[in-house]
């Protein structure tokens, strides 16, 4: 599974070392913790079937261990790999720097609407099952359309650019 920690070591905020975070998994249960850069991002096998009972327990776990209490996202391997082959602007040849997938926990969360996304452009955005895919030629941190889609969805979903959706996804094939 893999497992996506919402507003982690950003802008000097929600800090937690990610040695702390593998120990925190591993005391869980989950075995071949891994994680992949420093903004709370998990690769791990555990025995556990159910992504949402994993997120519940690692959500709890971190917050008894210290004073970080981030949302949790959990994906499969399986859901990861569908997230990626689904993604439609990868499938139109666009720049992969300019991608970023959004991971909210249900399909209503990440289908908030804009008023007209039009305004945005060249900035892009759609929802498909429990992700948005965003295209943003000028970045992320310079995006006005991420602010607003994230502020409709009330702050729950977690992004990730698409260099680390992807590795994530090799990474949890490693396993």
């Amino acid at each position: 599974m893999v497992a996506l920690l919402r507003a982690v070591n950003v802008g000097g905020t929600g800090k937690i070392g990610m040695a702390d975070l593998r120990a925190v998994a591993t005391a869980c249960g989950h075995t071949d913790v891994r994680s992949y850069i420093q903004s709370g991002n998990l690769v791990f096998a555990t025995e556990v079937g159910d992504p949402e009972t994993v997120a519940a327990g690692l959500e709890a776990a971190i917050a008894a261990a210290g004073d970080v209490r981030p949302a949790v996202i959990v994906r499969t391997r399986k859901e990861l790999a569908s997230v990626v082959t689904g993604n439609p602007y990868v499938r139109r040849g666009e720049d992969p720097t300019h991608l970023h997938a959004v991971f909210y926990r249900t399909p209503e969360e990440a289908s908030i609407r804009l008023p007209d996304i039009k305004v945005y452009a060249p900035e892009k955005a759609v929802a498909k099952g429990r992700e948005r895919y965003l295209l943003l030629p000028g970045g992320m941190g310079r995006s006005k359309l991420a602010v607003d889609l994230n502020r409709g969805a009330g702050g729950r979903g977690t992004a990730r650019n698409w260099r680390t959706v992807t590795k994530l996804l090799e990474m949890a094939g490693e396993g």
